[in-house]
């Protein structure tokens, strides 16, 4: 049974479902010190001796638990709402056929997964089965489940209810439009109750990120690649229904990319990231390798990894500083460089 007593933890089902702690104390189950597990991983602790003194038998507890969930929600009159909490990935196979090892992942609202591999690898075919909501049913043979069970069929075949959101590297507008006219049609087709508070709230949002701040009465076709590309991140922060966000080599977009990572963040949005960038790649809590049309490992982000980013943002910091000055008409200092290099707690030299 793979749902959401397999992916998400006895803490998030408490939550969730407050009507569960009574059904854990009234059949004596206890999950204390378990409340970071899943039920499964809970039930899965018991010994064989346990198990066989106890008389316990883990699949129908589990599936008792379940039909108690289910049927508490349906008495209550609970109605489960759109969101996702979770995304899993259960693996398929490679191009060559060859079974992908890592079993499956599962991916919380808020996290950050950065995507690597050489171009062709099949970091696009990933993206497709995840968009699809494969069962299956694709070269890949994947399975994706939606907050841990089999997603609702409006995921594959509706034009309103996208699962994912994708933003691509280049953008290009064709629309003889405004800013502030764009935003407005986006906000009118999204049923929006107080469409120019909304408007301000991703002009104000877009411009953060902006290397060079832009209008509402700006024509958006004359947006620069990297207004355009703040634009879009804060329209689809703020208005997107999309609960999964794709951003594919934010790196060359000309704009704050750690600001924009942390505005989709905010926005409860699951982000999957395809980039060649040590910085982006790093921030993320995850990164997913792909080699030849399969995952070939999930990589955890180490703590020395987060040390190594530390540096990087600093070098980074200096290279935006450099920029800032360039765009200001200002003459690159050496001596300035040197000692921004040189200053207590930088490590650049000796890294």
């Amino acid at each position: 049974m793979n749902n959401i007593l397999e992916t998400m933890s006895i803490r998030q089902l408490q939550q969730k479902y407050p009507f569960v702690i009574s059904y854990f104390e009234e059949n004596r189950l206890n999950v204390e010190s378990f409340e970071d597990n899943t039920f499964v991983e809970y039930l899965n602790h018991f010994t064989q001796e346990e198990i066989e003194e106890w008389a316990i038998d883990k699949e129908k507890i589990a599936k008792d638990l379940w039909e108690y969930i289910h049927g508490m929600r349906e008495f209550l009159g609970i109605e489960e709402n759109n969101s996702v909490e979770s995304l899993t990935i259960v693996s398929g196979r490679n191009k060559d056929g060859k079974a992908e090892e890592f079993g499956e992942l599962t991916i919380n609202k808020s996290q950050i997964i950065s995507i690597v591999g050489p171009t062709g690898s099949g970091k696009s075919r990933l993206l497709a089965d995840i968009e699809w909501a494969a069962r299956g049913d694709t070269p890949t043979g994947r399975t994706i489940y939606v907050n841990g069970e089999i997603p609702d069929t409006k995921w594959r075949f509706s034009s309103n209810n996208r699962l994912v959101a994708q933003l691509s590297q280049n953008m290009n507008f064709v629309m003889d439009l405004t800013v502030e006219e764009f935003l407005k049609l986006h906000a009118q087709s999204r049923m929006v109750e107080n469409i120019d508070k909304v408007v301000q709230e991703i002009i104000k949002a877009a411009n953060s990120l902006a290397g060079e701040e832009f209008q509402l009465n700006t024509n958006i076709t004359s947006l620069s690649g990297g207004q355009s590309r703040a634009l879009m991140i804060a329209d689809t922060a703020i208005l997107s229904s999309s609960p999964i966000v794709l951003i594919d080599e934010i790196e060359n977009a000309g704009i704050d990319r750690k600001k924009a990572l942390e505005l989709l963040v905010s926005s409860d949005k699951i982000v999957l990231m395809a980039t060649h960038d040590p910085i982006l790649a790093l921030m993320a809590d995850k990164r997913i390798v792909i080699k030849n049309g399969g995952i070939d490992r999930i990589i955890e982000t180490s703590e020395d990894e987060k040390k190594v980013l530390r540096e990087l943002e600093k070098v980074d910091g200096i290279i935006q500083n450099m920029r800032n000055d360039l765009r200001n008409g200002l003459s690159i200092d050496n001596e300035k460089l040197t000692k921004q290099i040189l200053m207590p707690g930088t490590n650049l030299l000796t890294y």
